[in-house]
C-alpha cells in the first residue's frame, strides 16, 4: 500500500459565522490522482487554504506525512488559479519558475549555475523548456500553466495542490496540462489534488473524486459519487444526475426551471 501523505479527518471550517466545509475527510496516498470537484462556492479553495495551513479549521484534524500541519511545508506544492499577465511583461519562462526558489528563501542566493540547473530539470519535467526564454506575456495559456507547475515542482513536493488549472484553456490544453500532471505524479510518486468544475479531461487519469456541496463532501470513484441521491444528500435538496449525450448533467430541480445557478455539469467521455 502506498504511503499515506495527507489526511483530512473530519475538518469543519466556519468564515463569518457561515458554515464553509462541514467535517470533510481524505485519506490521500503517493501517486495517488484525486479530482476535487464542485460548483463555484463550493469551498474547494477554501479547503485548499486549510490544507495549506493558511486557515486553521474550527474542528477536526489535517496532517501530512503523518504529523500535524505547519503552514509552509515544502512537502506540499500549490499551483495558484493563474492570472492573466500582461502581455508586454518583460519576465522570461524561467524567470517566472524560478520564483519557486527566490520567492521562498531568505539571503544570499543559491550560486548561479545550480540555481540554472534547477530551475532546467523542472522546465524539462514540464516539457517547457524551448520556451524557457520567452516572455511569458507572450505565451499560450497553457504554456504559462507549464511554468506554474515546474515552479511548485522545485521544492520536490510529496503532495502537488492545484487551483483550478484547466480555467479559460482549451480542450486541447487542459487536456494536455492533465496528461502531464498526471505522469508527474506517476513518475515521481507525488499525490495530485486538483480543483476542477468539470472533470471530463481528467477521467482517464484520476484515481477517486472529492465532490464538494454546500461544504459537504463524497469521496470514491466518479460512478460511486456522482450519483443522485449521493448529490442530493451533499446539496441539502433533490438533484437530478442526468446523462444526455454521453454528458452528465447535475440539475438542482426547480432552480433549473427558475434559472437558478444550481446548475452544473460534468461530462463523461464522449
Amino acid at each position: 500500500m502506498e504511503t499515506l501523505v495527507l489526511r483530512l479527518d473530519q475538518v469543519a471550517l466556519r468564515l463569518g459565522g457561515r458554515p464553509v466545509l462541514r467535517d470533510v475527510s481524505l485519506d490521500l496516498r503517493a501517486g495517488e490522482f484525486v479530482g476535487l470537484i464542485g460548483a463555484n462556492g463550493a469551498g474547494k479553495t477554501t479547503l485548499l487554504r486549510v490544507i495549506l495551513g493558511l486557515l486553521r479549521p474550527n474542528s477536526g484534524s489535517v496532517e501530512v506525512l503523518g504529523r500535524p500541519l505547519r503552514r509552509g511545508n515544502p512537502a506540499v506544492g500549490y499551483v495558484p488559479q493563474k492570472q492573466q499577465l500582461d502581455p508586454e511583461t518583460p519576465l522570461r519562462g524561467r524567470d517566472l519558475v524560478a520564483l519557486g526558489i527566490d520567492g521562498q528563501r531568505w539571503g544570499i542566493p543559491l550560486p548561479s549555475r545550480k540555481r540554472r540547473m534547477r530551475v532546467d530539470e523542472a522546465l524539462r519535467a514540464v516539457d517547457a523548456i524551448h520556451y524557457a526564454d520567452a516572455p511569458v506575456g507572450k505565451l499560450s495559456g497553457g504554456e504559462q500553466q507549464r511554468l506554474l507547475i515546474a515552479q511548485a515542482l522545485l521544492a520536490d513536493p510529496q503532495i502537488l495542490l492545484l487551483d483550478e488549472p484547466l480555467s479559460n484553456l482549451d480542450i486541447r490544453s487542459a487536456n494536455e496540462v492533465v496528461q502531464l500532471v498526471a505522469r508527474i505524479g506517476r513518475e515521481r510518486g507525488v499525490a495530485v489534488l486538483l480543483v476542477a468544475h468539470d472533470m471530463n479531461p481528467m477521467l482517464d487519469v484520476m484515481d477517486r473524486v472529492l465532490y464538494l456541496a454546500e461544504g459537504r463532501s463524497a469521496i470514491g470513484r466518479v460512478d460511486e459519487v456522482v450519483r443522485t441521491e449521493v448529490l442530493s444528500r451533499l446539496y441539502g435538496y433533490p438533484v437530478d444526475v442526468l446523462h444526455v449525450r454521453g454528458r452528465i448533467l447535475v440539475v438542482g430541480g426547480a432552480e433549473m426551471l427558475m434559472g437558478g445557478q444550481r446548475e452544473h455539469e460534468v461530462h463523461t467521455h464522449e
